[in-house]
């Protein structure tokens, strides 16, 4: 649902252009901080909820990990409201998580191994935790009265990025030497 708020911007903050027939009209526009303002009109985008699983350890660095990244996802993409969830030894597990998102004003779900690869977790523990059978990446996601939709992503996997992370990890090591 949106909240439409008319004559939010000032007539100082509209440009003026020419439509395909040659009219005048408003056509300025921005997006800020999950909100898109075009012309005098303020629309409030629905955010997408981001469950970062772990695998959990009994070594506190390993939720600091998660935990951390989910942080800079959440200062770094304003769009999506992250929440953590762990496959064991550590909490919030994946339902409990799950359920948090129940009260949140999510238009989308995407839940997000953090994993290098695939294994028992991502091809059958994590699946039947969101209710999906193994190998499916899409269904539903039960929010009150209504339904949305909800993906279940891929392991990091091959990744060139995961490439330049390794490097740049032997090249720290390497100023030791």
């Amino acid at each position: 649902m949106s909240l439409i708020i008319p004559g939010l911007l000032g007539d100082d903050e509209v440009s003026h252009s020419k439509n395909t027939y040659g009219e005048m009209c408003d056509m300025s526009y921005a997006i800020d901080n999950g909100f898109i303002r075009l012309s005098n009109t303020l629309y409030v985008m629905s955010k997408t909820g981001l469950l970062l699983c772990g695998h959990g350890s009994t070594k506190p660095y390993n939720k600091e990990l998660i935990t951390k990244t989910a942080a800079l996802i959440s200062e770094n993409h304003p769009q999506y409201i992250v929440k953590c969830g762990f496959m064991e030894f550590n909490e919030p597990d994946i339902r409990t998580s799950l359920q948090e998102f129940e009260s949140e004003d999510i238009s989308s779900l995407a839940v997000v191994p953090l994993f290098l690869a695939r294994g028992v977790h991502i091809d059958e523990d994590i699946p039947e935790i969101l209710g999906f059978t193994s190998g499916q990446k899409k269904g539903t996601f039960k929010k009150g009265n209504t339904e949305i939709p909800m993906v279940y992503a891929d392991p990091i996997g091959e990744n060139p990025l995961l490439a330049d992370l390794m490097v740049s990890s032997a090249e720290r090591a390497l100023t030791r030497i």
